[in-house]
């Protein structure tokens, strides 16, 4: 094991490539679009051509590891919950009689009218149930998914409109948000959800019942919105609203109706958009996930209209965050809110970093723009943030998800509970756990792309191939990957190099073949395969760290992609401090001080101090007074207290 230090972020920020060309339907959800919308009837001549495409989710397996348990422990919840009470506001806007109580947390009209929130959770189910569905094949996804369409619709024909709601205000909110208004909560963040749930039972579940509330509800926004000149609908898009421009973009892309790609456009935000498309930065206290889903709408809209505008803003913002405003773990922010990195040790230790839906949505960006422009960094990005931030968002034991992932020393990690605590990053929670396979594999014509390291195998329909993949990685730094194809065929197999090793190893058929030093690219291997043929993938992890350029001596330690983080057990805290009932309660749960054992020397060579530990990814280093801290991946951390950032006081060690 070698030793390195990783001075200011220099893997992040090395990642200088533009972006190239879009795709059509690639980013439309977590698989291939099915056969509603197979055909979409924009001309092809309008949109930028994907450099790559994803495999559908039901071509890919997971095999036994963290990602399938993660994946169980979501089924399980997801079949849990009951869809008429999620229903149970929507029924009362339209005038029908609900058939459950409603659920409690941004559901709860009671405790939370200030948010008007209510119905985020249904979008959110309906998105999680159409990718369990695509993913498992469950005929229950499907059936729910339809069974909460029809009851959609049915709320529609009651309203007699097209909007279906869940504010306490109902109809009324919408009204005087488009009057302009001053209003108390974001009607159109809530209603994205229903719309990009909507489109998801379409694409992924082929729900015709979802297509048609969908339409209805698109045609009805098309109709409330046309009143309003340029600058009202820019002074609307001053409150969050999702990213109702994505929305839109897809609805074009599906149906090919010029009315929805017009508004894809009005709703991009143009404060946000211009000076991002001009390379210009200007983040530093704005709320952070209203920022994010804009943008994944501005790269869908690219790919909807050839703008290179909004693929410039998506590509700029994607660097700006991702290389240079990130933590360790890939998430990025302070109680919500992006910061000036020139104050990154203020903000650092909070409890309420790493909020978890921007996690989401920053993978959800980096997928779409990996899809046009294939560079190892975009994967790279999206393997450190899936480890420490998504995978680390999940309760292994009850599948309950975060919503911060804080780096206070000695705080630890809250989840939420079952049925009381609907907020947004639960609802983002339901569908991270049933989308993992979505980004293992891609292709083009005539490559496939290993991009994760995850036990699991491909189908290639189109050329009669099966790729399995076997490894135990982070575990080991090896991955084998073996073929099974009806006939010898000529392929190319891109094997990631990630940035994090210096150097990559190939043998194919137990020889070695190539033996490679670019370290944040792809291996390449074109040849033709045979039935049977197996590649072995050699990385070197090393231990490292990584800090900001304006914290110096605030480290965090990285063993390849992995941030380890040290424990210190579960002393001191309240019987229930794993479960969180209202996330205003970040920071405040066990708030008795607690000091962190110090770690002594000189910050550029303290990796060099790790040692290994009895098990795999298990190190320890001593601390000031010579005891020794535990350090073991931050996404195996549950229940204990501990820290993932260090303060590297001067002196020994």
């Amino acid at each position: 094991m070698t030793n390195t230090t990783r001075r200011g972020g220099n893997t992040r920020r090395s990642f200088l490539a533009s972006t190239g060309a879009g795709g059509l339907l690639a980013g439309l959800a977590a698989g291939s679009p099915t056969a509603l919308f197979a055909a979409p009837v924009v001309a092809a001549g309008a949109r930028p051509k994907a450099a790559l495409q994803p495999f559908d989710l039901a071509d890919v397996e997971l095999s036994e590891g963290p990602f399938l348990h993660a994946q169980r422990k979501t089924v399980a919840y997801l079949l849990s919950l009951s869809p008429d009470r999620m229903l149970h506001n929507f029924r009362v806007n339209a005038g029908l009689k609900p058939k459950a109580p409603v659920y409690g947390g941004w559901e709860s009209e009671a405790q939370w009218a200030e948010i008007n929130c209510h119905g985020h959770t249904l979008g959110h189910y309906l998105s999680a149930c159409a990718l369990a569905y695509r993913s498992t094949r469950e005929p229950q996804f499907k059936q729910r998914i339809d069974y909460i369409a029809g009851e959609l619709a049915a709320c529609q024909d009651a309203a007699k409109t097209g909007l279906v709601c869940a504010f306490p205000d109902g109809a009324a909110l919408v009204a005087a948000h488009l009057r302009g208004d001053k209003i108390t909560g974001v009607p159109w963040y809530t209603l994205h959800k229903v719309y990009a749930g909507l489109r998801d039972a379409t694409l992924l579940a082929d729900s015709t019942a979802s297509k048609a509330v969908l339409i209805r509800m698109a045609d009805w926004a098309v109709v409330a919105t046309r009143p309003l000149t340029p600058a009202q609908f820019e002074t609307m898009l001053d409150t969050e609203h999702g990213g109702m421009n994505e929305t839109f973009a897809d609805l074009y892309l599906m149906t090919g109706n010029a009315s929805y790609r017009e508004m894809a456009e009005r709703f991009s935000h143009k404060a946000i958009l211009e000076p991002l498309a001009a390379g210009r930065d200007r983040l530093d206290g704005l709320h952070a996930n209203t920022q994010v889903p804009k943008i994944i709408g501005f790269q869908r809209v690219y790919e909807a209209t050839g703008n290179p505008q909004y693929r410039d803003a998506a590509a700029f913002f994607w660097k700006t965050v991702a290389l240079t405003r990130s933590f360790a773990t890939g998430g990025h922010g302070d109680n919500e809110h992006f910061f000036p990195m020139a104050d990154f040790e203020q903000h650092v230790f909070s409890a309420k970093g790493s909020e978890t839906c921007c996690q989401h949505n920053m993978l959800k960006l980096t997928r779409a723009l990996f899809l046009q422009d294939p560079q190892a960094d975009y994967a790279d990005y999206y393997e450190r943030t899936l480890y420490n931030g998504i995978l680390a968002s999940q309760d292994p034991d009850s599948g309950m998800v975060t919503y911060f992932q804080g780096a206070r020393p000695g705080y630890m990690k809250l989840y939420h509970t079952p049925v009381d605590s609907f907020w947004c990053c639960t609802g983002t929670g339901m569908e991270n756990h049933v989308k993992h396979r979505d980004s293992i594999y891609f292709h083009d014509d005539r490559s496939l792309y290993v991009n994760l390291f995850v036990p699991s195998s491909v189908t290639w329909r189109d050329k009669g191939a099966v790729l399995r993949q076997v490894t135990t990685f982070p575990d080991s730094p090896t991955t084998t990957l073996r073929w099974s194809l009806r006939r010898p065929t000529e392929l190319t197999l891109q094997l990631r190099h990630p940035r994090w090793s210096r150097t990559a190893t190939v043998l194919v058929n137990g020889v070695e073949t190539v033996r490679s030093n670019a370290a944040g690219s792809y291996v390449k291997l074109a040849r033709t395969w045979r039935d049977g043929d197996t590649v072995e993938l050699r990385l070197a992890m090393e231990v490292a760290t990584d800090h900001a350029p304006a914290a110096p001596d605030v480290v965090a330690f990285t063993y390849g992609p992995i941030v380890l983080a040290g424990v210190f057990g579960t002393k001191g805290l309240a019987k229930d401090a794993d479960i969180i009932v209202s996330e205003r309660k970040y920071g405040e749960y066990n708030a008795t001080p607690f000091t962190p054992p110090m770690l002594t020397g000189d910050a550029g060579t303290i990796a060099g101090k790790v040692r290994p530990g009895a098990a795999p990814l298990e190190f320890t280093i001593a601390s000031g007074n010579q005891s020794a801290v535990r350090l073991v991946p931050y996404h195996r951390v549950a229940h204990d207290r501990y820290a993932t950032y260090w303060k590297v006081l001067p002196g020994a060690v």
